[in-house]
């Protein structure tokens, strides 16, 4: 029974939104032909020249996270230095942030009017154009956004290096130059791979960069083209752009495919042993020079949006005599932001909590009790958050716009359909944990509990639920704050009265108010940090683990 129930559940969610997607995409075209719709999609004009954008563009960001990824990671893993830990966390600030933030708080530090570099004597003349509105500008901000999946990626191949290896060629007096190319770099080569691939399935997917990027700077790309569509046009052009979901689904799903083949491959079998530990402090330039870097990446782009933040009016540059808390004031006494944050709060916390509660009867299910059925339910729940997150909208609105069966209402314009979305979007984000945490502990404990005659909710309840507690906490909290200032889902599925506070950074710096937009990213931000810090203090253990500033 509660297979079945899980089924439906997932069923609701995933498998029939996805469906209608892809009935919609291989629907018939104007002329009313068999695959119709799909031909002539693909052979627009805009539809290649977004799909070359998107894939290129990607591509050179993969090449920016790449080198930014690996140089921090081994810099930080191999060397000893102070404060690791506020630097491992300061080098994953791009990930934690939200991307249309990130993408704003760039602008604001290389525009011309940007506090900092006008400071400095650096900054664009007036009246010329922001270099990040360019396809360099989407490839450098989205290289610098997915940098830390590459980070994460290679320092945790760092910290399973057997330290007897490093030490014997040490002790051989080799060179550690060659140490480094001819030992450590190998062991770690397959993770970096694996840390690229996933940096490239997330650009592929990305909306907030290229969306306060590439639409002022005419670069489309696949994710913005969509949304271009469906705003102009509204559900009329559904097939068209069910098409251009799927081109997207493709590629993320190929280069996933990708990297699992290539990790069977390139895997290493190596013996178990002390785990290798750096050993040689950092000169003082060389931790002043790391820090520098990361001070450029993490914390000057932020500082450059306080700031802005902090001028009464656009236009009007940076001093300490016209700095003021005004535009907070106004920010705060607009309806429609207040009430932004007030619906990212409920929603982001309405969907942590169904995650949970979904999550511990599914992996009690695929740990305890494991089966075919319960493998495939594992994996179709999976699939929302390997697809972009526009398809998943798309998605939404294709199974949720017309009138449901039975009940002839439309959740289209509800908040329940932003709901819906996030349920199928983040539930792999409490899964994950929650599974690792399952398989670690003791299956004994339930088996012995049924052979004692307790039932199946007293099991869950009273064993299995206590000992994954942590990790589905830390799990819910991840599902809080990325869902409290996404935008990718929201910005195809608000309606008025249900916007979120991504819709509301990205209306306003497309209406032009930068300076609002700078506050209330400001705003956001702050509460982003103050949740990270909650979860910090409340977690222990196996949870804390589970969040990404402890993966690096």
């Amino acid at each position: 029974m509660l297979a079945l129930a899980l089924c439906v559940y997932v069923g609701l969610i995933t498998v029939w939104p996805l469906g209608q997607l892809l009935l919609t995409a291989f629907g018939p075209g104007d002329e009313g032909q068999l695959l119709g719709t799909m031909r002539d999609t693909l052979s627009a004009r805009a539809t290649g020249r977004a799909f070359w954008n998107t894939l290129t563009l990607s591509l050179v960001s993969v090449g920016i996270s790449l080198t930014l990824g690996a140089g921090l990671a081994l810099a930080v893993g191999l060397l000893r230095m102070r404060f690791r830990a506020a630097l491992s966390f300061l080098i994953l600030m791009p990930l934690i942030i939200p991307s249309q933030i990130l993408a704003l708080s760039w602008i604001e530090l290389l525009g011309s009017q940007s506090p900092i570099l006008r400071a400095l004597g650096l900054a664009p003349a007036p009246g010329q154009g922001n270099p990040l509105y360019s396809r360099m500008g989407i490839a450098l901000v989205m290289g610098i956004e997915h940098m830390p999946l590459v980070f994460i990626a290679i320092r945790a191949a760092l910290k399973s290096v057997p330290a007897d290896l490093v030490e014997a060629a040490r002790i051989a007096a080799v060179p550690p130059a060659r140490v480094l190319m001819r030992v450590i770099l190998p062991l770690v080569a397959p993770s970096a791979l694996a840390g690229a691939l996933l940096a490239f399935t997330a650009a592929v997917g990305n909306f907030g960069i290229p969306a306060l990027l590439g639409i002022p700077g005419r670069v489309p790309m696949l994710t913005t083209l969509i949304y271009q569509r469906l705003n102009g046009f509204g559900p009329s052009v559904a097939g068209q752009v069910a098409v251009l979901a799927l081109i997207l689904t493709l590629i993320a799903v190929a280069a996933l495919a990708l990297r699992a083949a290539l990790m069977r491959q390139l895997r290493m079998r190596i013996e178990g042993g002390r785990a290798f530990s750096p050993s040689r402090r950092a000169p003082l330039w060389a931790q002043a020079l790391i820090w520098a870097g990361v001070a450029v990446i993490a914390i000057l782009p932020l500082a450059a949006l306080v700031l802005t933040s902090l001028v009464p009016a656009i236009g009007v540059p940076f001093s300490v005599e016209v700095a003021s808390l005004d535009q907070y004031a106004r920010v705060l006494a607009n309806a429609a932001v207040t009430r932004a944050f007030g619906n990212s709060l409920m929603l982001s916390g309405a969907a942590a909590i169904l995650c949970v509660a979904v999550t511990l009867p599914l992996a009690y299910l695929a740990t305890r009790r494991p089966s075919p059925a319960v493998t495939a339910l594992d994996l179709l729940a999976e699939a929302p958050w390997v697809v972009p997150g526009t398809v998943v909208a798309l998605a939404m609105i294709l199974a949720f716009l017309p009138p449901l069966p039975l009940l002839g209402v439309s959740l289209y314009g509800s908040a329940a359909i932003l709901l819906i979305a996030y349920l199928a979007r983040f539930l792999p984000l409490v899964l994950r944990p929650v599974m690792a945490a399952a398989q670690g502990a003791d299956p004994g404990l339930d088996e012995a509990a049924r052979l004692a005659g307790l039932g199946l909710a007293d099991r869950m309840g009273r064993i299995f639920a206590p000992s994954v507690l942590a990790a589905a906490l830390a799990g819910g909290m991840l599902v809080v704050m990325t869902a409290m200032n996404e935008l990718t889902l929201s910005a195809l599925l608000w309606s008025s009265g249900h916007e979120t506070i991504g819709v509301m950074v990205f209306s306003l710096q497309y209406e032009g108010n930068s300076t609002a937009a700078a506050a209330v990213s400001v705003l956001s931000t702050l509460l982003l940090l103050a949740l990270c810090a909650l979860a910090q203090v409340s977690l222990r253990g196996a949870g804390a683990r589970a969040l990404p500033w402890h993966q690096g």
